[in-house]
């Protein structure tokens, strides 16, 4: 079998979702083979390990076997090897921020009519009864 390019195999695998988003992160330099940046068009060797960032987050991945067609998710994981260190697999949106400030979290929708008066009579200096 005839090696692939770095971007198809990208794809295929399932690590992007268009074969274009993984050449724009290729050439972004967003996709590391031992620290330095590689090209769209390098040619993919079974042992090899690769850095990638996504959007949902940084893997290592080392190279298992050759594909060049995309092909089922169930098929697509034999053909490598998440080999992330633990601190990477941490996801990023997850961490919060370190203090609250009192303010909604955005898209949970609007305030209850018993969350709005408390807040009400929060801003207006506590309860005049």
């Amino acid at each position: 079998m005839e090696k692939p390019r770095l971007d198809k195999y990208l794809w295929s695998i399932r690590l992007f979702k268009t074969r274009t988003q993984a050449t724009d992160a290729i050439d972004s330099g967003k996709v590391k083979m031992n620290g330095a940046a590689v090209k769209p068009s390098r040619s993919v060797s079974i042992g090899e390990q690769y850095q990638v960032k996504t959007e949902a987050g940084r893997k290592t991945i080392e190279v298992t076997g050759l594909i060049d067609k995309r092909v089922g998710y169930e098929e697509a994981i034999k053909h490598y090897v998440d080999v992330t260190p633990e601190e990477d697999k941490i996801p990023q949106h997850a961490l919060a921020p370190s203090f609250y400030t009192g303010k909604r979290l955005s898209k949970t929708g609007h305030p209850t009519k018993k969350q709005r008066r408390d807040l009400e009579d929060f801003l207006s200096g506590g309860s005049e009864d």
